[in-house]
């Protein structure tokens, strides 16, 4: 039986790495007033850490990204890495990704340049307590949102862990790799018609199919600008600004997509061909500047049939065993 942790854990920035924010699964329900929804890049990688640690799915947690930080713990906790490789260690010591690792008071997390992927999250039992602003801890840089102050991680933060269960050197877990493999599968981003799609040439539609795209060096959490090969928008160049949603590609004037992140506008005067499917979002967040993104296009049916699968693969039951 755990007890309630008698004190709040806390532990401190010692390097907050390139860019380091408290994030959750996002801000909803705000879009009408002109707020995106923020929250975790890789909400799989977030959750999955959670799940380790016996927190809530979208308990807060640090998202690192391309260069990791440096941590030290003021407080034995237990705390799991999950994500993209940023060659982790503990007192110089190297430790897994996917698993629950117990940290102890004055040990020191160092996390450096990434190995794969774009992001890790350090996620810690009990998560990070932060105030909540409009439901939802997440930062929000660009609208100084959430988080520590609205701002990114710096030197000299000290971090509270929120309340939780004490969990025994027996509750250990770590993911199963196939779980891994199988969430994280190499291949095209899968994408549904977006709501101007009838209005581009087939040509266009053909061409995002069967082209490979680079993500640019000025992408950020509020999209993806690809360059590749333009898309015809035929004389649908802009358009009435309307509503927008997360992981819609739009086509500008020059033809060079943009594929909106958890960050995006809430509105824009661009043509929609199409939208990444809720099921490869968290994949989006773990691509890194000058990698290939290409699209394949299926049906509302394969995409609400693959987000289902998703869903059962994250399942504790299912991606969780114990490694004591």
């Amino acid at each position: 039986m755990g007890l309630l942790a008698p004190q709040c854990e806390t532990f401190s920035v010692l390097s907050p790495g390139f860019l380091s924010t408290v994030q959750d699964l996002g801000r909803f329900h705000c879009a009408h007033w002109g707020i995106p929804p923020a929250g975790a890049a890789d909400s799989v990688a977030l959750r999955i850490g959670n799940s380790l640690l016996g927190n809530p799915p979208g308990a807060p947690a640090i998202e690192m990204t391309l260069t990791g930080g440096t941590f030290r713990f003021d407080s034995d906790m237990t705390i799991a890495l999950a994500g993209s490789d940023f060659g982790p260690t503990l007192d110089d010591t190297a430790i897994p990704l996917w698993q629950t690792i117990p940290a102890r008071a004055g040990q020191v997390l160092h996390c450096g340049a990434t190995r794969s992927g774009a992001r890790c999250y350090l996620c810690v039992q009990g998560g990070i307590s932060v105030p909540a602003i409009f439901s939802s801890s997440s930062t929000d840089v660009l609208d100084f949102l959430g988080g520590v102050e609205g701002r990114p991680l710096v030197t000299g933060d000290v971090l509270t862990c929120g309340p939780h269960t004490i969990s025994r050197q027996t509750d250990l877990l770590a993911v199963r790799g196939s779980i891994l493999r199988s969430l994280y599968a190499e291949g095209a981003f899968r994408v549904t018609p977006g709501l101007q799609s009838d209005l581009f040439p087939a040509s266009a539609l053909t061409q995002l199919s069967y082209s490979a795209y680079s993500a640019r060096e000025e992408s950020n959490r509020m999209g993806l600008r690809l360059s590749g090969p333009p898309l015809d928008s035929g004389s649908q160049k802009e358009m009435m600004t309307e509503g927008v949603s997360l992981g819609a590609v739009q086509v500008p004037p020059d033809g060079q997509p943009i594929v909106l992140f958890v960050e995006h506008p809430t509105t824009g005067g661009y043509p929609k061909i199409a939208v990444v499917i809720s099921a490869d979002i968290h994949r989006l967040g773990q691509r890194r500047p000058r990698d290939t993104i290409t699209f394949q296009f299926i049906s509302y049916e394969e995409a609400m049939s693959t987000l289902s699968e998703r869903e059962y693969l994250l399942q504790p039951e299912q991606c969780l065993y114990s490694i004591s």
